[in-house]
């Protein structure tokens, strides 16, 4: 299947089309900095010019850096606070005309690692953190996925994204010493309450590797695989399956499959339901 994947993010939104069979990118990403917050109308705005830019005619899958229920957003910690509370797959659906599904960032981003990247094949419980203008996180086990808010724990008496995003190593000018010290400390948190089996780092900063030897994790850690493409795979992957899950619905109820836009996503996922 054949999906444009779009990942919002805290200082630029991209997106490309994607084959969900394989997790590949079907042309370049297309990026538009976002170097000012923007307001919802305007990202809807800026998601519309990627769609055009690809000519894209078909289903959008959607990651947002914050909490989502359904297809509304609850949090938007580094966004425009007016995203609190907004219709985003109405607010999205509208300014593309496209079916939109829409996904936590992070969530998405460990899914595309889950299906083709650092975690593929791998059933224990695992712990997915992204590293950039804040802290994304997400939990798998058995193939169920858990989208978590684990950047707001406190540390130091603050947001831990506060002390050990990527973007606070680049503001502070903090040596890969300190800023993997500091990482440290918050993923020894993390592991004496979760006790993962397997730690993905994500966001650019996990291809270089040079603060992986100042962090001592019990768990074994390892980069992702796809970097800075898995918020734009993973959201497409997501709407591959949610379009997916409204068909068997459908043919469950004995309405038969539909060949129109999916219907308005659940905020949850049937227990027996493997998304990986």
């Amino acid at each position: 299947m054949k999906v444009l994947g779009i990942d919002i993010g805290g200082s630029a939104i991209k997106g490309a089309p994607v084959d969900t069979s394989t997790g590949r990118l079907l042309s370049d990403r297309f990026k538009i900095e976002t170097p000012l917050l923007l307001s919802p109308s305007e990202m809807a705005d800026a998601a519309g010019m990627i769609a055009a830019h690809f000519r894209w005619r078909g289903p959008v899958g959607m990651g947002f850096p914050g909490v989502i229920h359904g297809g509304t957003i609850l949090t938007s910690a580094n966004l425009d606070k007016k995203f609190i509370g907004c219709d985003a797959i109405k607010l999205f659906g509208k300014a593309m005309g496209l079916a939109v599904a829409l996904a936590n960032a992070a969530a998405a981003a460990g899914l595309a690692e889950m299906r083709f990247g650092a975690g593929r094949n791998f059933s224990g419980k695992v712990l997915m953190l992204t590293l950039g203008t804040g802290v994304g996180s997400v939990l798998f086990f058995r193939g169920c996925l858990f989208p978590c808010e684990l950047g707001h724990l406190q540390m130091d008496g603050k947001d831990a994204e506060r002390r050990v995003a990527a973007s606070v190593k680049h503001r502070k000018d903090l040596s890969w010493k300190e800023w993997g010290t500091r990482l440290g400390r918050y993923i020894e948190t993390l592991e004496n309450v979760l006790w993962p089996e397997l730690i993905i780092i994500g966001g650019i900063s996990a291809k270089h590797g040079k603060f992986f030897k100042y962090v001592k994790p019990r768990a074994r850690m390892v980069p992702a695989e796809f970097l800075n493409e898995a918020g734009v795979v993973g959201a497409a992957l997501w709407a591959e399956r949610e379009r997916r899950t409204s068909r068997g619905r459908a043919q469950a109820a004995g309405r038969g499959p539909r060949n129109g836009p999916a219907p308005r996503p659940s905020s949850g996922t049937p227990a027996h339901q493997s998304l990986v």
